[in-house]
């Protein structure tokens, strides 16, 4: 007696007709698949059409219903997929992503599971993905002077201090900083202190150790007296840590928006700059080394800018 595999989703679709627009995203992979088939897509087609979906599901949650999906949670997926993600997105890999949710959801409408074709507005980019701004070593300064000078009520905020030298020295992505707890700090060796990011990929634990200097710790003892964590470090959300990072970059007279993405490009270009090996830039942004080509040729792009305006 064969066993039959049990449904990752409640209530699966067996055709599309059952598609309606309450049916988790996930739930419409495997009929996809068989559409892509039927329209002669090759087996290489339909897995890279496919990865690029989960990779929405990781973005978004793969147990959405359909009908959440709008232009606009799209285009944040493909922000987020360009320039918050931490891994490197060719012109290539991004056009044929756009063209993946532009025929998944114009297959969604064709069947009748949605009325409105949140793809159809989605455009395409053509050219090379523009280089992210960064911090010189003279923003740095204002910025920290700028975080320094941030209050808490009457007293000193030691966290906009100690959020803006974390990425600086780290170079973490925002979902890393979110997942930050006590137990990822280590000061074992004294002369050399440690933060550890920890995060699990398809049932594999991955860790990185980064290296950070005793200033950084000491901002991180700081904070941690004033705002008394319980396990995880920051006891606001992201977002909040974002409004925090624009407010330094506007008491800083920072000519941009500083964000998340900012202080990650500017971390790892700040380390190329002082010399680091471009295997351990590339390890410590946790990066594989196919992505690390076009990554490490934006840092040098990044750099050189650095040192034209220096010039100036």
């Amino acid at each position: 007696m064969v066993k039959r595999q049990l449904p990752l989703f409640a209530n699966e679709p067996d055709n599309p007709k059952d598609i309606t627009r309450k049916t988790p995203f996930g739930a419409t992979f495997e009929l996809f698949r068989q559409h892509l088939a039927q329209e002669g897509k090759s087996e290489h087609t339909i897995k890279a059409f496919l990865a690029d979906l989960n990779l929405l599901g990781e973005f978004s949650d793969l147990q959405t219903p359909i009908t959440n999906y709008t232009t606009t949670n799209l285009n944040e997926f493909l922000h987020w997929m360009e320039y918050g993600r931490g891994v490197a997105c060719s012109r290539k890999t991004y056009a044929r992503r756009v063209t993946s949710l532009k025929v998944f959801f114009k297959w969604l409408k064709t069947v009748g599971a949605l009325t409105h074709d949140p793809a159809q507005a989605v455009l395409q980019r053509s050219g090379p993905a523009p280089l992210s701004q960064v911090l010189t070593p003279d923003d740095e300064k204002s910025a920290i002077l700028a975080a320094q000078g941030m209050k808490k009520g009457d007293e000193h905020d030691h966290r906009p201090e100690f959020l803006f030298l974390l990425l600086l020295e780290t170079g973490i992505k925002k979902s890393e900083a979110g997942r930050l707890t006590l137990k990822d700090f280590d000061r074992s060796n004294p002369e050399q202190p440690l933060v550890f990011i920890r995060h699990k990929t398809k049932n594999v634990y991955k860790e990185r150790r980064i290296a950070i200097t005793p200033h950084l710790y000491s901002a991180y003892e700081e904070y941690k007296a004033q705002y008394l964590p319980k396990d995880t470090i920051f006891t606001c959300t992201t977002r909040n840590l974002e409004y925090i990072l624009t407010d330094i970059g506007e008491r800083a007279d920072i000519p941009f928006k500083l964000s998340f993405e900012v202080m990650r490009w500017t971390s790892a270009t700040r380390d190329y700059r002082a010399g680091l090996e471009e295997d351990t830039i590339r390890e410590k942004m946790g990066l594989s080394r196919t992505s690390w080509y076009e990554t490490s040729a934006k840092i040098k792009q990044l750099s050189a800018q650095i040192n034209e305006q220096q010039a100036r």
